[in-house]
């Protein structure tokens, strides 16, 4: 059921930097954390619906909707460093900058594949609330689709030192994206080391988009 979710939200919410912001992110406001993500999400699927050819002619196309509408919003960079837990201090800095770029790289390919499961599902974001001197504000969602009950899902977004905001982990029914990450990501790092576990990210970060006209097929 999680895992559904999952593929359902991560158009939504990326875990995790700063990339060059495109001219139609620009007006998006980042002071206000509750009309950032609506808007983000807005933005986000109007790009899907409108580069439907070309994921059709290139599923490895969602990654680039994903790079440019999704991480400029996203602290993929604390998120990553949450995910390496108790191993962050055991890591050199060459370690964690190849493991924040590894994980963000994985981070795209995971969205952008979920991406594929993405059917026109309606997003319905709670009231704004007042933020003012909060440092995380958890922003409630329901996800509706016809003929189903509607799924609640949580964002997590952090205020920066500049005052704008980021998401940084998503809870679907009562499962943080991040703990669940985290628990992964360090059962690895004990069994195999931090290095193969970069190495595993990098390859993942990798891997082609497949829709499922192409599982189908095979």
């Amino acid at each position: 059921m999680f895992k559904q979710i999952v593929q359902l939200f991560s158009a939504l919410l990326v875990v995790i930097g700063v990339i060059t912001v495109p001219a139609q992110a620009q007006t998006i406001d980042t002071q206000n954390p509750y009309k950032m993500m609506e808007a983000v999400a807005q933005q986000t699927f109007d790009r899907f619906n409108q580069d439907q050819a070309q994921i059709k002619a290139d599923p490895n196309y969602l990654k680039t909707i994903v790079t440019v509408e999704l991480m400029p919003f996203v602290d993929y960079k604390y998120a990553s460093y949450k995910v390496l837990g108790q191993y962050l201090r055991q890591t050199s800095k060459q370690q964690r900058a190849d493991f924040v770029k590894a994980f963000e790289g994985y981070l795209v390919t995971t969205y952008a594949q979920a991406f594929t499961e993405y059917t026109n599902q309606k997003v319905e974001f709670e009231p704004a609330r007042d933020f003012a001197g909060e440092k995380i504000v958890p922003i409630n969602v329901q996800i509706i689709e016809q003929g189903r009950p509607p799924i609640k899902v949580q964002f997590k977004v952090r205020r920066l030192k500049d005052d704008s905001w980021k998401a940084f982990d998503m809870v679907a029914e009562g499962v943080s994206l991040l703990s669940s990450k985290q628990s992964e990501v360090t059962t690895l790092i004990r069994q195999q080391g931090i290095d193969n576990v970069i190495k595993l990210l990098q390859q993942k970060a990798a891997e082609s988009i497949h829709t499922s006209s192409d599982k189908q097929s095979k």
